[in-house]
Formats: structure tokens, C-alpha cells, sequence
């Protein structure tokens, strides 16, 4: 499934959602669902400077080129807002992540939503995806 078709399908089991108590239970049933995130991954060079809780992602390179996104946080609804990011991103290649137009997140009225901090630290997890991508990326054109 491509990006936007991921944002699109996001998108419509959100539009079914009509009330903001409803819509965040499910981000937290969302960011319950996220794989364990490895104990030995929680490392400062993992951890996303600029969220209010405490954020992780880890990225791995697959050998298709793609590369694997794994996240967890210690608070319910971020933890649910990282799982709609890996699930809209992960295994993907670098090109197609920093190609990206992440409308989902306005879309289902998430951006509008959020506090100050919560959408600082939103956009610092967009940015450290990206930066991963954007690293591999850099990788390739050294290895060719």
C-alpha cells in the first residue's frame, strides 16, 4: 500500500469517529497495539528531543532498501499518534518518507486537536523520521 493510500484509509475510520472522546480512545487502542519496543533500543540516541513525554523511534534498513520504523512512549494518546506514524511510514524507502505530504494529520482534525506541546512534539517526530530517511538516503548515493 502506498502512503497516501495508508493516509486515505486513516482517514476514512477517523471520518466514522465524529465525536473527540471517541477518536482519542482509539488513538490510545492504536498506540496499545504497537509492537514491544525493545528494551536495548530505549537509548538516548533514539529518544525525540522536543516531546513533553518521552518518545522513542528506531529505524532499521531492510534489504529491499526499505526501512522499518519501531516506536513506543510513555503516554497513552502519543503513544497512539507515533503508531498512526509508523503505520502510515514504516517500510517504505527513503525517497518515498522525504516525498511524503502527511495530510492525515489534518485531515482527522488531529493537528487542531493537540496542545502546544503535543504538536511540537508531532512535528519533532515527523522531523526524526524524516532525518532517518533522509540519512539513508545519503548512504545510498556513498554506496554507489
Amino acid at each position: 500500500m502506498t502512503i497516501n493510500e495508508t493516509q486515505d484509509e486513516i482517514t476514512a475510520e477517523f471520518a466514522d469517529l465524529t465525536d473527540w472522546m471517541d477518536r482519542y480512545a482509539y488513538i490510545i487502542e492504536l498506540g496499545n497495539a504497537l509492537p514491544a519496543f525493545p528494551e536495548d533500543k530505549k537509548i538516548p540516541s533514539n529518544l525525540i528531543e522536543g516531546c513533553q513525554s518521552r518518545v522513542w523511534i528506531a529505524a532499521d534498513r531492510r534489504e529491499d532498501g526499505k526501512i522499518h520504523f519501531d516506536a513506543d512512549s510513555d503516554a497513552l494518546i502519543v503513544k497512539g499518534i507515533v503508531s498512526l506514524l509508523l503505520r502510515v511510514l514504516s517500510d517504505h524507502t527513503p525517497e518515498e518518507i522525504l516525498e511524503s505530504d502527511l495530510y492525515f494529520i489534518d485531515k482527522i482534525g488531529l493537528s487542531s486537536h493537540l496542545s502546544p506541546t503535543r504538536s511540537n512534539g508531532l512535528v519533532a517526530m515527523v522531523k526524526q523520521i524524516k532525518n532517518y530517511a533522509l540519512a539513508y538516503k545519503a548512504l545510498d548515493s556513498v554506496d554507489k
